[in-house]
């Protein structure tokens, strides 16, 4: 889990798993005055190194910490422990106005029988107090996704759960890399649409199961029932026949 690395952050990193991603769903990440590019770090199998360009659009200079994580998915929640193997380099560093830094990601080991994943941190560091002005530390979070020698896919099968009194779809990725599941929705026999709930993260790593709450609208799902899955997925439209079962 994320521990503390000084006093300032400690209550900055306990925030819900969707806050980290936040800043995820366009080809630029935005904080206000800052901006990081690219959102997305993908190292294809054999590259160790790569980089993020973190430019202050603000009028006054800006310091930020950059933390590099494992990243790894159990139990639904995200887990980000510091991480051995990737190095980004500055690590602190303070940013004029105007300017971009570039910031450096280093691989130590590459990964072997699937694809690796990593998170990195971008934190602003807030300035002096100052009487009667409230600062707000902002937080940028940035995958990476290193590739292994092998051809890694993801693999993806679904199911619904009923649980507790609320529907859950499950899905299982059995393959070696991570998918990413958008815009769920379960079309009932009866033409009613069903959609997941908002603010979840939309990814499934390799090797992972995660399940999605619907919005069941008080349908009450029997097992066996058959619902029409679609959404989309990193590289294809998601259109396929799903059955209801009870929860283990």
């Amino acid at each position: 889990m994320i521990r503390r690395s000084s006093s300032w952050h400690a209550a900055a990193v306990k925030v819900p798993a969707a806050v980290l991603f936040l800043f995820l769903v366009s080809s630029l990440a935005r904080a206000q005055e800052l901006s990081v590019l690219p959102v997305n770090v993908f190292m294809p199998a054999g590259q160790k190194a790569a980089s993020l360009s973190v430019t202050n659009n603000g009028k006054t200079e800006s310091s930020i910490q950059i933390r590099t994580f494992d990243w790894n998915q159990s139990g639904n929640e995200d887990q980000l422990d510091p991480s051995k193997v990737v190095v980004a380099s500055p690590p602190l560093v303070t940013i004029a106005p105007g300017a971009t830094q570039v910031v450096r990601l280093i691989l130590r080991q590459s990964p072997q029988d699937r694809e690796a994943t990593y998170r990195i941190l971008v934190d602003q560091i807030p300035p002096p107090a100052e009487p009667g002005v409230v600062h707000v530390v902002l937080r940028l979070s940035i995958p990476i996704f290193a590739m292994p020698s092998i051809r890694a896919l993801p693999s993806v099968q679904f199911r619904i759960e009923r649980d507790a009194g609320k529907l859950y779809l499950v899905g299982v990725n059995a393959g070696l890399s991570h998918e990413v599941i958008r815009d769920i929705v379960l079309t009932t026999s009866g033409g009613l649409n069903l959609k997941a709930a908002s603010g979840a993260s939309p990814y499934i790593l390799a090797g992972v199961t995660r399940r999605w709450l619907v919005d069941a609208q008080g349908y009450v799902a029997q097992p066996g029932e058959a619902m029409q899955l679609t959404a989309h997925g990193y590289n294809a439209a998601i259109d396929q026949q799903v059955r209801v079962v009870a929860a283990p």
